[in-house]
């Protein structure tokens, strides 16, 4: 089957390539649509601040500069462009994402927990001297978050929505009722999960979610859309090819968000 639609690609807006780079490569892969969902957080606590500013992830002020950019390149490619965005969730900031959301108003959100306890759960080295306690600890402490995120409604979808099982240092530490929770969260929401191929042909080479939580997710009648999380141009293309081989192995098609 032919996967047209990804809905996860990333431009220099936040930690990507050119926007042109990223649509030649979706048109020479075959897509008919993409949505730039650049990274974006809005929290006001300091360190996020100062972190969003070191590495010059600043979507909550340059989204009306891409827009134009995006309503531009509408006029040029022959494709779907969305305009969306990929906002990294915590509680304690569901009513300034509310506020950012109802003003940008984006074509769709997809929302991601990318810290816990303000610690990346993507780097290995906060957690290379932690006891398996502790690794536990911000392993729960992970998906309790993300039913959070599923359970607020705020976003069409989730993302990555085993990001531990990336770390070295936190694989293996995800049980069953990890998957339930969030399963069931998924399976009363109008979000959807996002099959994330962002390190499916790299040193993890699994997708998100791993096997055993896709098989969860689907035993609740929860699908997914395809977001291949692309960085540059040849990911898409490469990551295009994962996605149909994986598809057309289980004769299943992903969720389109739009007709």
């Amino acid at each position: 089957m032919s996967v047209v639609h990804d809905y996860h690609v990333h431009s220099n807006y936040s930690d990507g390539t050119q926007m042109p780079r990223m649509l030649d490569a979706a048109a020479d892969a075959g897509l008919r649509a993409v949505g730039f969902a650049d990274h974006c957080n809005v929290a006001e606590r300091e360190g996020l601040q100062r972190e969003k500013r070191e590495y010059g992830i600043n979507l909550d002020r340059t989204y009306p500069l891409r827009r134009e950019a995006i309503e531009s390149l509408r006029e040029q490619y022959d494709l779907r462009i969305f305009d969306a965005v990929e906002l990294d969730y915590d509680p304690r900031d569901e009513g300034d994402i509310v506020s950012f959301l109802d003003e940008a108003d984006f074509d769709y959100a997809v929302g991601s927990v990318h810290r816990v306890a303000g610690t990346n759960v993507q780097r290995s080295a906060p957690f290379a001297d932690l006891s398996e306690r502790e690794r536990r600890a911000f392993v729960d402490d992970y998906y309790e978050r993300l039913a959070d995120l599923v359970e607020s409604e705020l976003f069409a979808v989730a993302a990555h929505v085993d990001l531990p099982e990336r770390t070295p240092e936190l694989r293996g530490y995800t049980t069953a009722d990890h998957h339930e929770l969030v399963a069931d969260a998924f399976r009363g929401s109008r979000t959807v999960p996002e099959l994330n191929a962002g390190r499916v042909l790299r040193d993890y080479g699994e997708y998100h979610p791993a096997p055993d939580f896709r098989a969860a997710l689907r035993e609740r009648g929860v699908a997914f859309v395809a977001g291949s999380d692309s960085h540059a141009p040849d990911e898409i293309r490469n990551r295009k090819r994962a996605f149909e081989d994986h598809f057309a192995e289980r004769e299943a098609e992903p969720v389109q968000l739009f007709d």
